[in-house]
């Protein structure tokens, strides 16, 4: 069964990694633990909120990979405890985040139970750009010039 893609249209170019990126956000976003809210803290500020109440900041990790924010929490349980009841247990988590091209991450901090993390999106400028358009011999001049280079044959 072949898969129905929004970027099958021959005038979206290069837009493929933006359905292996929607891709991703759908697994990650099966698990709803642990909680967490973004918010716009300004015009180009934003803070994730996760609640992680019992986790020290030894239990937790976050890091950037491929332009994806991914929050990770282990606990450990504490052997020399004796249960009577146990109704919290010791768990782990991951929680990604997709980042736009250009985001970055100011800090984390872990306050009551709450772990923030400031994140910058700088203003975009829109981008207008001229192309020069040639004729005749000129023309595939210009289009040899761009081709790429042809991968070597193995030796």
């Amino acid at each position: 069964m072949t898969r129905l893609s929004l970027f099958n249209s021959p005038l979206l170019l290069g837009f493929d990694h933006f359905e292996r990126t929607l891709d991703r956000v759908a697994k990650s976003s099966i698990d709803g633990y642990p909680p967490y809210n973004i918010e716009q803290t300004a015009d180009d500020r934003l803070r994730i909120t996760l609640a992680v109440a019992g986790f020290s900041t030894d239990d937790l990790t976050v890091q950037i990979e491929d332009n994806q924010l991914v929050v990770r929490g282990k606990q450990t349980d504490d052997r020399e405890r004796v249960y009577l009841h146990r109704g919290i247990a010791a768990r782990q988590f991951q929680r990604s985040f997709v980042l736009a091209d250009g985001i970055e991450i100011a800090g984390a901090a872990l306050d009551n139970g709450l772990l923030h993390i400031d994140v910058i999106r700088p203003s975009v400028e829109p981008k207008i750009r001229t192309v020069e358009i040639r004729q005749g011999d000129r023309a595939t001049q210009a289009t040899r010039q761009i081709d790429l280079p042809k991968a070597k044959a193995a030796d």
